[in-house]
């Protein structure tokens, strides 16, 4: 490579660590054309993880590293319902999907990988109880555990009631939320009389 393509090739994989996944339009602000991907992926100095998804070759790829992928091409999106709760361990379930919140009328993204669970939410709902976590360098949006269980009475017909009942008892016992938010997002979730006998019982 030329001193200019070397200092290309340079500000890529400087990109790429502070990133942690990088796509090729992370490349247009710099003015770098994005044949420097697959060049420097050929060179063993990137390696491509999906359509559009690269990382650095000694990146060290989490558990969540699907979640991240799917933050990064959908940034508006959070991360909900199964793929929360394996996220914050209140579920002994792997989902093959990542779960993702979207809103009601928002347009609805088609990736190869990782596949999507989309579901709709409401925008008071999709905006409460939203916590932003850093995950290989990327910004994951997940709702909080309290807004997760609250989210799994809502969608019981979905994930199955059993399923709910395991992440409440899961979430209280490891004290990961306290009753009243229990309550305040039973409330936004519009579930507080399908929530209450079992709220009741944790109380006793």
């Amino acid at each position: 490579m030329t001193t200019t393509g070397t200092t290309r090739a340079d500000k890529v994989l400087e990109l790429a660590g502070k990133m942690g996944v990088l796509r090729p339009r992370d490349l247009d602000p710099y003015h770098i054309p994005r044949t420097y991907l697959s060049r420097l992926c050929a060179a063993g100095k990137l390696r491509r993880i999906g359509r559009g998804l690269y990382i650095l070759p000694d990146s060290k790829v989490t558990e969540h590293h699907a979640l991240a992928e799917v933050c990064k091409r959908v940034p508006e999106g959070v991360i909900c319902l199964l793929s929360a709760l394996r996220f914050h361990e209140l579920t002994t379930q792997a989902p093959f999907e990542v779960w993702l919140a979207i809103g009601e009328k928002a347009w609805r993204p088609r990736l190869e990988y990782p596949p999507l669970r989309i579901v709709r939410y409401s925008m008071a709902s999709l905006h409460a109880g939203v916590e932003v976590h850093q995950v290989q360098g990327v910004e994951v949006k997940v709702f909080s555990p309290a807004k997760t269980v609250a989210d799994c009475f809502k969608f019981r017909n979905k994930i199955g009631l059993d399923v709910a009942m395991e992440a409440l008892r899961a979430c209280w016992r490891s004290r990961r939320c306290t009753m009243d938010e229990l309550w305040q997002f039973a409330e936004i979730c519009r579930v507080r009389n399908v929530m209450r006998p079992y709220l009741e019982s944790l109380a006793l």
